[in-house]
């Protein structure tokens, strides 16, 4: 049986994953198999923290996105996959993995999702979420500080040197292929519980399908 896979993609600290948990909470957690593009950034043996400083993690050539298409295409086909796992702090993948069982439902969530075009086609429904500049600098420095060991200089150097000129050279020129384009992310209710009604009704298409002779 193939599954349906859905993208949601936008800039950094736009909400992404607060919508795509949403998302999980709305349809059933226990339906839907999650992936973050966070965690197919490239393994790189760095020669020192110099290198680390100098590489743009914001371009999509960033992202294993080749490992990302063939776990999709597993998943879609009703194959489990084994997640890498990313370490933020040492930008290194590690050892570690997490399977990750085939669901009726596959959730992507990344800020390069639709301007790849081998992974865009992947989707069957494609969810940008919108939102302003400032409050998506906020939410990263929070982050980043917090979550990735980061300190504040460190976090606007990245930002101004290739967050913001990666964002706009390809994050928001790729809403234009997004099926729904949500504007303040996770707050939009009304967007959110439209996104849900759709993912059933692709799901209802697939099982016809499925079932016909």
């Amino acid at each position: 049986m193939s599954r349906v896979a859905l993208g949601v993609a936008g800039g950094t600290g736009s909400g992404k994953t607060t919508v795509a948990r949403a998302i999980l909470d709305a349809v059933g957690a226990e339906r839907i198999a999650f992936l973050a593009q966070d965690n197919y950034y490239r393994d790189i043996a760095w020669s020192g923290p110099a290198e680390i400083a100098r590489h743009n993690f914001d371009h999509p050539s960033a992202l294993d996105n080749e490992l990302l298409c063939r776990q999709l295409r597993d998943l879609k086909a009703g194959r489990s996959i084994d997640l890498p796992v990313y370490d933020f702090v040492h930008h290194r993948r590690t050892a570690r993995t997490v399977r990750i069982e085939a669901k009726p439902v596959v959730v992507v969530e990344g800020i390069h999702l639709f301007s790849e075009p081998e992974l865009r086609d992947l989707l069957d429904f494609k969810v940008f979420v919108d939102t302003d500049a400032d409050v998506r600098l906020v939410r990263r420095i929070r982050r980043d500080i917090s979550e990735r060991g980061r300190d504040l200089v460190d976090v606007l150097r990245q930002y101004m040197t290739t967050v913001r000129p990666m964002h706009l050279e390809f994050v928001e020129p790729s809403k234009r292929w997004a099926d729904v384009i949500v504007p303040e992310g996770g707050e939009n209710r009304v967007a959110l519980e439209m996104v849900a009604a759709r993912i059933e009704q692709l799901l209802v298409t697939e099982r016809s399908l499925a079932a016909a002779p």
